[in-house]
């Protein structure tokens, strides 16, 4: 087996300077997304959400970025899960995409706020039909004693709701309002490029960001 520690990869794809950026970060992510999407990396709309405890301890997983505007960056889940829970007593998250093929990292942090059960209503009635069913049969982060229980509450939920199953109390989204943004793109002999953007707390009117480079 190969030496971890020898495992090296030449970062030599592209550059991330401050004349070619965004001044707003936004717009930098909804160009770099987009680049993600066609260039047809393994999904691109997977993100990693990373909640602290009320005991301090933090903990991540992987969810997909459902949509972004001036506002924030949206995704849905279940409200009673560890994230949920853990959003619900800090409401302080961090984001990070890693499109591995274009060399780029994302990393976003911020408040997170739960989106207007009008926009939670939408998505979940967009959503396939198993998927909607699953929401109801999946106690999500609980221990359960088998697959079997998924199986036996997903063929209960879908008798009972036949094709229009509602969403659940339980259900709906987050949004996360950034007040940090980096982008990193890597560069050879580990001089990578990282771009950090910060609101202007100094701005009293229309929200302004400063964008300043950090050492890799």
């Amino acid at each position: 087996m190969t030496h971890l520690a020898d495992l090296r990869k030449s970062y030599e794809r592209a550059e991330l300077n401050e004349d070619a950026s965004h001044a707003d970060p936004l717009n930098q992510f909804e160009q770099w997304l987009k680049e993600a999407i066609t260039a047809e990396v393994p999904e691109p709309n997977a993100m990693t959400l990373a909640t602290v405890a009320s005991n301090l301890r933090p903990s991540t997983r992987v969810v997909l970025i459902k949509g972004f505007d001036a506002r924030g960056i949206v995704w849905y889940t279940n409200y009673d899960s560890r994230k949920g829970q853990e959003l619900a007593g800090n409401p302080f998250a961090a984001l990070q995409f890693h499109w591995v093929e274009l060399e780029r990292v994302v990393r976003i942090e911020g408040t997170v706020e739960k989106v207007s059960d009008e926009e939670s209503d939408a998505y979940f009635h967009s959503r396939p039909l198993d998927s909607r069913i699953g929401a109801w049969a999946s106690p999500q982060s609980q221990v359960i004693s088998g697959r079997g229980v998924l199986i036996a509450n997903a063929a209960r939920y879908g008798a009972q709701f036949l094709l229009n199953p509602p969403r659940p109390p339980h259900w709906g989204g987050y949004r996360l309002r950034p007040d940090n943004w980096q982008f990193w793109q890597g560069r050879k002999s580990r001089l990578h490029d990282r771009l950090h953007y910060r609101i202007d707390t100094a701005s009293v009117s229309d929200q302004h960001w400063i964008r300043e480079r950090l050492a890799p």
